[in-house]
């Protein structure tokens, strides 16, 4: 059983034994003034009925603060259940207390009535009756005085004492919320931690790609450069021989030409045929590609 499920049993009990003291504080005020002999005066029952009034709704103020924590939703909507009977018992007692000061009045007048007819007949009973009562209403006076004071006092204790309670019950849940921040702050740092290592090896990881597309980029540009001037090499080395043929089938023909007006029989030269061009023995002819 966790600490506040023990607190709600508490507050129940003391409960009871709260609620069954108001009762009897009650029925004692209903029934003051039908008798001359009583233990406390009606401001003193008035008192500890109120006091019991005071304390029932701090216990309620408390059990409201505690059924929210309770672990599980059926024990919270037990204590939501109890919570509004306690809300009607404490509504019945005031009522009852009011009809109790009713009733008490009603016994005190009844009494009085009595006593002053009493005192107004003849003899010395009533002389006596009468000495007594001055003697009796000054002590009574003094004892009310006292009571009253003695029960402001311990009503403000009680509710400092309801006040530091409630104090703390919210630290001890305060504290505890602090040890849970703490160990989710704990686990969020290793968290962190793993998180930046992660992020430098990438930053590192990334510069390094960057290196190397670069040098590929330049190996491949200085390749492309290499086959680019082989080619235009072979482009030129192509048009010097066309033009070295064309120049020979243009000779041959001015040679034919000649002979013919010199009347001198040559050789027929065919059109077709191709001129045999030896390339220069310092130019290598082969294909870089």
């Amino acid at each position: 059983m966790d600490k506040v499920t023990e607190a709600v049993e508490k507050a129940k009990k003391d409960w009871e034994e709260t609620y069954g003291k108001t009762l009897d504080h009650i029925k004692a005020i209903e029934d003051y003034g039908k008798s001359s002999d009583q233990k406390n005066s009606l401001p003193r029952l008035n008192g500890l009925a109120q006091d019991g009034l005071a304390l029932l709704s701090s216990l309620q103020f408390n059990l409201d603060l505690l059924a929210p924590q309770l672990p599980t939703d059926e024990d919270i909507q037990s204590a939501n259940t109890t919570l509004q009977s306690w809300k009607n018992q404490i509504q019945s007692l005031r009522s009852s207390l009011r009809n109790a000061n009713l009733q008490a009045k009603a016994n005190m007048r009844k009494a009085a009535k009595e006593e002053r007819e009493l005192l107004l007949g003849a003899g010395g009973e009533s002389t006596i009756r009468r000495r007594n009562l001055q003697t009796k209403a000054g002590m009574t006076s003094a004892a009310e005085n006292i009571t009253e004071s003695l029960r402001r006092t311990r009503q403000l204790m009680v509710q400092e004492v309801e006040r530091n309670t409630t104090m703390l019950l919210t630290t001890e849940e305060s504290t505890g919320v602090l040890k849970k921040a703490e160990s989710e702050y704990k686990g969020h740092r290793s968290l962190l931690m793993r998180t930046r290592n992660l992020l430098t090896t990438m930053q590192r990881q990334d510069v390094l790609d960057r290196i190397i597309l670069i040098v590929g980029f330049v190996l491949f540009s200085c390749a492309v450069l290499y086959v680019v001037s082989k080619r235009i090499g072979l482009l030129k080395l192509q048009r010097t021989v066309t033009a070295a043929i064309k120049a020979g089938m243009v000779r041959q023909a001015n040679i034919g030409r000649d002979a013919a007006e010199d009347g001198i029989n040559l050789a027929p030269v065919h059109d077709n045929a191709i001129p045999r061009v030896e390339a220069p023995l310092e130019q290598h002819m082969h294909d870089e590609l």
